[in-house]
């Protein structure tokens, strides 16, 4: 069995592309794997709520509560994957009283970095739709008294 020579690096050198001239073969990334890496990227960023607007939402709920469904992790996400670069778009619920934009400058840089850090992917663009803002007393959270008994 051959080995690797000392020469190859094991791990991507900072700066380097997949498929690079003089190659040993060709390295494709799955839209699906791009779609995760960038809806984990912007669920770590506070002041996002949810991914998805109210249809894919109510649709992941649902899935969500089916046994061995696993978690939505793409809902809300939609990419375009070439061969070197990569374009997202995002479709998100903000927290009530975090500053939308802000928020959105938060989550574009995180996407990219992990995106770009993960795949070796260019991205060239994030788009965010903001479709919904998450108020305190929805779900279940805090509730209003009434004034009167």
């Amino acid at each position: 069995m051959a080995q690797p020579s000392a020469s190859k690096p094991d791990t991507p050198v900072a700066g380097s592309s997949l498929n690079e001239e003089g190659a040993s073969g060709k390295t494709t990334i799955s839209s699906v794997v791009v779609q995760k890496v960038a809806g984990l990227a912007t669920r770590e960023v506070t002041g996002i709520h949810a991914l998805g607007g109210g249809v894919s939402r109510a649709f992941g709920a649902i899935r969500e509560r089916i046994p061995g469904s696993g978690t939505v992790t793409t809902s809300g996400v939609s990419v375009e994957v070439g061969e070197k670069q990569a374009a997202i778009d995002l479709d998100v619920v903000v927290e009530y009283g975090a500053r939308i934009v802000d928020v959105a400058r938060a989550v574009r840089r995180n996407v990219i970095g992990q995106v770009e850090q993960i795949t070796g992917l260019e991205v060239i663009e994030v788009n965010i739709a903001v479709n919904d803002i998450h108020l305190p007393d929805e779900n279940g959270g805090e509730t209003e008294t009434s004034r009167v008994e």
